[in-house]
């Protein structure tokens, strides 16, 4: 399939992950294909995608009945990821290995409820990276505030991290400082830097879907500049974080590093699906196609790019209208600063709620085998 898009971002430095895990793709030959059709390169998964994995299909009813009489249900929910985490990571490995570790991750998230939580999170990282037992394997933090030493003390010990909840340009920042200096603490251990690795998962597409209603609202009261600032926002957003990661690996700091093995933190676009039906369904992979970057695709976007995409490095496109859309977002009153302590707060909550309802639906199966 040589004319295959999702093969032509590869060939353009951006490797593309599957935001989906289910036992049955990874077990049943799908998710092989995907890697040997469409150069698939990684994985990830939250609680929102097990929690439709668990509740939405019968796959886990067997190691519900035979594993979980008598547990916790976080512990049981824990054990049925760690063992769907560690297969996918087997069908990756090859993946992984002929990339020297550059590519062919699993990602498995630290529970949401710990997000606030920092000595909470280094531990149920460990535990996490101890149990997959996978070099290939990268736990998910949350970039908060309590967050930020966590995913540092995580990296400094050798742990593959992926930062998740990413919005601002500035904790951006604050996340590839994190990783530097992890790097640079190993190297004066005299430890090996050459397999960390790790990437920064900036959200887009929910950037616009919170920027949007603030416009929509000053639209409705007859404000042209706000309705033609509508669907700019998180692309704008991505493309300055992008900027940003450009220019520190570009520094002499990073080249140090690099000397001894060390490989970029990429960063890695999530929520790439386009939620508003007035934007092209590929509306934000298009525009951020980067060398050097990981876009992480929902199901149903994976295939639209396979079917239509149209691969072309696009991130430095309009660099000028970038940085004229925030210029005129804060003249329109609007706080970007706002909006994203308002989606990290959101996406907290989200990813807590769905770990809770999993659980909820673990306990009620589980309740249910032992009756029956």
């Amino acid at each position: 399939m040589a004319d295959n898009p999702l093969k032509k971002l590869a060939s353009l430095g951006q490797s593309v992950w599957y935001d989906y895990i289910r036992r049955d793709l990874v077990q049943g030959g799908g998710l092989k294909k995907r890697i040997d059709e469409d150069g698939l390169a990684g994985m990830t998964s939250n609680p929102t995608i097990f929690e439709k994995a668990i509740a939405g299909s019968d796959l886990y009813d067997e190691d519900i009945r035979d594993d979980g009489d008598g547990k916790p249900p976080a512990q049981l929910f824990e054990e049925l990821a760690v063992r769907d985490v560690q297969s996918a990571a087997d069908v990756f490995r090859p993946t992984y290995d002929a990339r020297r570790g550059g590519d062919g991750f699993v990602s498995i998230e630290v529970q949401p409820h710990l997000a606030r939580d920092t000595q909470g999170t280094i531990a149920e990282a460990r535990r996490l990276w101890s149990s997959c037992g996978r070099p290939n394997v990268m736990v998910k933090i949350p970039g908060t505030p309590e967050g930020l030493p966590a995913i540092r003390q995580c990296l400094a010990e050798g742990i593959n991290i992926n930062i998740t909840l990413l919005f601002s340009v500035q904790r951006h920042r604050e996340v590839m400082e994190a990783y530097l200096s992890a790097l640079e603490e190993r190297v004066k251990a005299g430890k090996p830097i050459d397999s960390l690795a790790s990437v920064a998962s900036f959200f887009v597409s929910r950037v616009d879907t919170n920027a949007d209603k603030k416009l929509d609202a000053l639209a409705a009261k007859g404000d042209a500049k706000a309705k033609a600032l509508r669907g700019k926002i998180a692309i704008a957003n991505a493309r300055m974080a992008y900027a940003a990661y450009e220019e520190v690996f570009g520094q002499p700091r990073f080249a140090a590093l690099k000397a001894k093995g060390a490989k970029v933190q990429r960063p890695l676009w999530a929520s790439t699906s386009t939620k508003d039906p007035a934007y092209p369904d590929l509306y934000y992979v298009e525009a951020l196609i980067a060398p050097d970057t990981v876009d992480t695709m929902p199901p149903e976007t994976f295939d639209a790019y396979r079917d239509h995409g149209q691969p072309k490095v696009r991130i430095h496109d309009d660099l000028d209208g970038t940085r004229a859309a925030f210029r005129q977002l804060g003249e329109l009153g609007i706080s970007a600063d706002q909006i994203y302590k308002e989606l990290e707060d959101e996406g907290v909550k989200k990813f807590s709620d769905s770990y809770d309802s999993l659980l909820k639906t673990i306990e009620q199966k589980a309740s249910s085998m032992r009756v029956g």
